[in-house]
């Protein structure tokens, strides 16, 4: 396993006239401390701090300064500075979100100056996909960042590091592909087909998911009671710590599904593709709002990082049907009960079965049919027509942006399902 650092390229999407004001306020600030220390020789970070201390900008600049002016002097030995310098944040600078329903999926809170910052929907290079759904569910540790514009494009430059192994080098054809299938009855469920076409060792994580069910249910009610009491603050104490129950379940069922692959001959680990589950699929109003909050993308993301680690490859499929296909004879069916999948060919010898295996049977067999996409390809299979573009936002009223602020930004398309 060795450790690899990546750039991961973002860029931020149309902000409005407010927001830009802001970026290039941030900016020409920058500048101007980075020139001050520069050419009061600053060579210690103690000597940069008592220089750009003065300067309107976020602690996360400044600090990302007193550590780059030294490196000019004593590092680079340089004599002058250039004009386009990008302004650099510290780590803790960067605040990342993903919200996949969305049509651009991704938010970025930059850092203003003190107690001010800007939430700016931003689009990701496709190809750096997985190595950014790493850095937000911490299975990759954020650098330094640096934020620039050009061509009137407002940019973000995110490093990022994490451990890795060399990938498998089985050919396609000789890997053995294990369906994901994602749900909410059984939070997990994973099968593969032996070499005979038989499915088995099916494993459904299914008391996590009611452990899971449980604890949301407990989390949407405290929370209405206690607002209700006008305990804002002990409802949102309240609901990280179950929310870190959740998180710890998320993390140990994405890890035994990564060691069940790594118990397979060459293992190719199949999921549904979120772009397609969130284009393609309604199950009304009332069950979107409880999937949109299953953590779809988060189990996805720790599935591809903890695979990576164990250097397992991870493909997509387009999921349409995946449910309510037989994954013997490929007539559709019917679920009687969440659980249960009835096949509705009478000659079929299945009958029924349990519907969250035949789900991951069926994601399996569409990669062996020859259908897989990679992360990369996502944006090549945009459908036509489709207006990717966000509208501008409204201008702020307070003093600090807002993430619902940066949401006004975007074209929902819908929420996904499985």
């Amino acid at each position: 396993m060795g450790v690899v650092t990546k750039t991961l390229e973002l860029k931020l999407v149309d902000p409005n006239v407010h927001k830009r004001q802001k970026l290039r306020e941030t900016r020409d600030a920058y500048h101007q401390a980075l020139r001050a220390a520069f050419n009061a020789g600053c060579e210690t970070q103690s000597a940069a701090n008592d220089v750009v201390i003065e300067y309107d900008l976020s602690g996360y600049a400044k600090n990302a300064l007193k550590k780059y002016v030294p490196q000019l002097h004593n590092s680079y030995d340089a004599d002058e500075l250039h004009d386009d310098h990008p302004v650099r944040f510290t780590n803790e600078g960067l605040q990342l979100d993903h919200q996949p329903q969305n049509a651009i999926e991704w938010y970025i809170k930059i850092p203003h100056h003190e107690d001010y910052h800007l939430w700016i929907p931003a689009r990701a290079n496709p190809e750096q996909r997985e190595w950014l759904e790493a850095v937000y569910v911490d299975d990759a540790e954020m650098g330094e960042s640096r934020l620039f514009e050009r061509d009137e494009t407002w940019y973000l430059h995110v490093t990022a590091t994490r451990n890795v192994e060399d990938e498998s080098e089985a050919s396609s054809d000789e890997r053995t592909p294990i369906g994901v299938d994602i749900g909410e009855a059984s939070l997990v469920t994973v099968c593969h087909r032996d070499e005979h076409g038989s499915p088995v060792r099916p494993q459904l994580w299914a008391d996590d998911g009611k452990a899971v069910r449980r604890l949301r249910k407990t989390y949407s009610t405290a929370k209405r009671r206690l607002q209700q009491r006008g305990s804002e603050r002990i409802a949102e104490s309240y609901g990280e710590s179950l929310w870190d129950q959740i998180d710890d379940v998320f993390h140990r069922v994405t890890r035994e599904v990564v060691e069940y692959a790594g118990s397979v001959e060459n293992p190719v680990l199949v999921l549904e593709d979120l772009t397609y589950i969130r284009e393609n699929m309604d199950c009304g109003a009332y069950m979107n709002r409880r999937l949109h909050g299953w953590g779809f993308a988060k189990l996805h993301a720790q599935i591809r990082y903890k695979a990576a680690e164990k250097g397992i490859p991870v493909e997509t499929v387009n999921p349409r049907n995946t449910s309510k296909a037989c994954h013997t004879c490929g007539e559709h069916g019917s679920r009687p009960r969440q659980a249960t999948f009835r096949c509705s060919n009478d000659g079929c010898w299945v009958g029924e079965y349990q519907a969250d295996v035949n789900g991951a049977i069926n994601i399996a067999d569409r990669y062996r049919s020859g259908e897989s996409h990679h992360q990369s390809d996502r944006a090549s299979r945009q459908k036509a027509g489709d207006d990717d573009s966000a509208t501008d936002g409204a201008s702020l009223t307070g003093p600090q942006d807002s993430h619902a602020d940066a949401e006004t930004q975007q074209t929902t398309r819908g929420t996904y399902a499985s």
